[in-house]
C-alpha cells in the first residue's frame, strides 16, 4: 500500500486512492472498506464528498476525462488537420507501451456498468461523444469526404488498441495503429 500524504485534502485522497485501484484492479473489485483504508479517511468522510461508490466512480471516470482531453489539446494544437488527427490516436498508441497499462478506463468501467442510462455510463458516453467530435472535425478540417465516417473509424481503431495493447504485443498495436490512421487520413 502506497503512503498517504495526510496534507492531501481527504477528498482529492480519495479520488486519487480510487484511480488507481479501480484502474489497476477494476472497479466491482474494490470495496469501500479498501477505498477508505488506502485514503485514510474514515467511511463519514468518504460519504460526505461521494455519497455513493458510484459518485466516486463517475468522479474518477470525469478527472481522467479532463486529463485526455487536455492531452489531445496539447498535442493537438497549432498543427494542421491531418497532423493533428495522427498526433490525438498517437497518443493512444504511446500509452499502450507504459508498464501500468491495463487498457482504457473507459471500456473497462462500460464493462462493468452495462445499463446506458446509469451514471457512470453518462460519463463514459459524454468522454466517447467528445472524442468523437474531435475527431471529426478534424477529419473535416483535412479534408476528409466524409469525416463522420472517418471519425467513426478512428474511435474504433482507438477502441481495439486500448484492447489490443493490454492483450498483444504493445510495439505491434502501436506501429497497427500508426498505419491504420495514416490510412484513414490519406
Amino acid at each position: 500500500m502506497p503512503t498517504v500524504d495526510r496534507d492531501v485534502h481527504p477528498k482529492v485522497r480519495l479520488l486519487e486512492t480510487a484511480s488507481r485501484l479501480f484502474y489497476a484492479e477494476g472497479i466491482h473489485a474494490v470495496g469501500v472498506e479498501r477505498l477508505v483504508s488506502e485514503a485514510a479517511v474514515t467511511r463519514a468522510t468518504f460519504y460526505r464528498h461521494y455519497p455513493t461508490k458510484d459518485d466516486l466512480v463517475a468522479a474518477y471516470l470525469s478527472t481522467t476525462s479532463e486529463r485526455i482531453r487536455a492531452g489531445v489539446g496539447a498535442v493537438t494544437s497549432g498543427k494542421p488537420a491531418r497532423e493533428a488527427l495522427l498526433a490525438a490516436l498517437g497518443i493512444i498508441g504511446d500509452r499502450t507501451l507504459d508498464d501500468d497499462f491495463r487498457g482504457c478506463q473507459f471500456l473497462n468501467a462500460a464493462a462493468e456498468y452495462p445499463d446506458p442510462a446509469h451514471q457512470v455510463r453518462q460519463v463514459i458516453d459524454d468522454h466517447r461523444d467528445w472524442f468523437f467530435g474531435v475527431l471529426r472535425d478534424l477529419s473535416r478540417d483535412a479534408g476528409h469526404d466524409d469525416p463522420d465516417h472517418a471519425a467513426r473509424t478512428l474511435v474504433l481503431l482507438r477502441d481495439g488498441a486500448l484492447h489490443g495493447g493490454n492483450l498483444d504485443d504493445a510495439e505491434t498495436v502501436r506501429a497497427t495503429l500508426r498505419r491504420a490512421v495514416t490510412d484513414v487520413v490519406d
